[in-house]
């Protein structure tokens, strides 16, 4: 299975009672369908997994299979902290047409599971039982763990464990998992104001929160990559860098959310204990994708 080009973490709609907006994952899931995203990454950090049940988990799972488009791949986002709840989750998504799931590292016991061994358990556990297969999600800045480079080689070894999301943003610790992981194993970001470098470099795609909101300025840098305009793909890298660092590193997925409201889509508000943006917030978001509509 390729995980080339561009997929979104879609964001999770919720209504003015904190319930999933059903209609607006259709509307949402139906504009981004007119795009080239490659397809669409289901309750990942983006859309608030975190805050989400298990029954709202398998209702987003639900209606994005409901919805998107035959061309586009379906990942679901099925790591919590246990191998038991993981294995569930992912075999559900796999009953529901989802071809492959993103695994993001354990994290809350750091001072039991930070080493390689049970790193390479806890994947390993979860790959032996998963009906599709999985991607490694490395985000170090918010599970405060960082995957060595070493313990991804020896995962790429395992037949059900296909590509990492690699979301350090770290250029170099891509370039080493390209040249060290087994043959076929696909490396991914999950870092928009890297982008461009990271595909110069051997990436052969991206899960990008930021591509929700503005997702043709993101396919515009992988097209121009594919097509070996190296210039205009640092000329797109250029225009979204302000946004894409506003809406990701500097207010997350409140900026998000707002960013998505302004260029069509639905954000809407976020779950407790998130809260909105304010005004200063929302105006600097605002100027830096006048731009970048559509």
């Amino acid at each position: 299975m390729k995980l080339h080009g561009i997929f979104p973490p879609i964001a999770t709609p919720f209504d003015h009672n904190g319930d999933v907006y059903v209609s607006k994952v259709e509307h949402n899931v139906s504009k981004w369908n007119k795009t080239t995203l490659s397809g669409y990454v289901v309750c990942g950090s983006t859309g608030e997994s975190v805050y989400l049940t298990v029954e709202e988990k398998l209702q987003m799972f639900e209606l994005v299979a409901k919805h998107a488009a035959p061309d586009k791949l379906l990942l679901a986002g099925t790591g919590v902290e246990s191998v038991r709840e993981t294995v569930m989750l992912t075999n559900r998504a796999a009953e529901m047409g989802y071809k492959g799931v993103m695994v993001r590292t354990p994290h809350y016991y750091k001072n039991l599971i930070h080493t390689p061994a049970a790193q390479l358990l806890y994947y390993r556990s979860v790959a032996d039982q998963a009906k599709i297969p999985l991607m490694i999600y490395n985000w170090p800045q918010v599970t405060g763990l960082d995957i060595p480079v070493d313990v991804v080689n020896q995962l790429s070894e395992h037949p059900n464990i296909i590509a990492i999301k690699e979301s350090s943003g770290n250029i170099e610790k891509v370039m080493q998992m390209i040249r060290e992981t087994k043959e076929g194993f696909q490396v991914l970001v999950g870092s928009a104001p890297t982008l461009a470098p990271s595909l110069a470099v051997g990436a052969v795609g991206a899960v990008l929160a930021y591509a929700n909101a503005a997702p043709y300025s993101t396919i515009a840098i992988y097209e121009a990559h594919r097509q070996r305009e190296f210039d205009a793909a640092m000329d797109w890298q250029a225009r979204i860098a302000r946004a894409a660092v506003l809406v990701t590193a500097k207010y997350g997925v409140p900026g998000l959310k707002h960013a998505m409201d302004l260029n069509g889509y639905y954000g809407g508000p976020v779950r407790l204990p998130l809260t909105s943006i304010g005004p200063a917030a929302k105006a600097e978001i605002e100027a830096a994708f006048a731009d970048l509509k559509g």
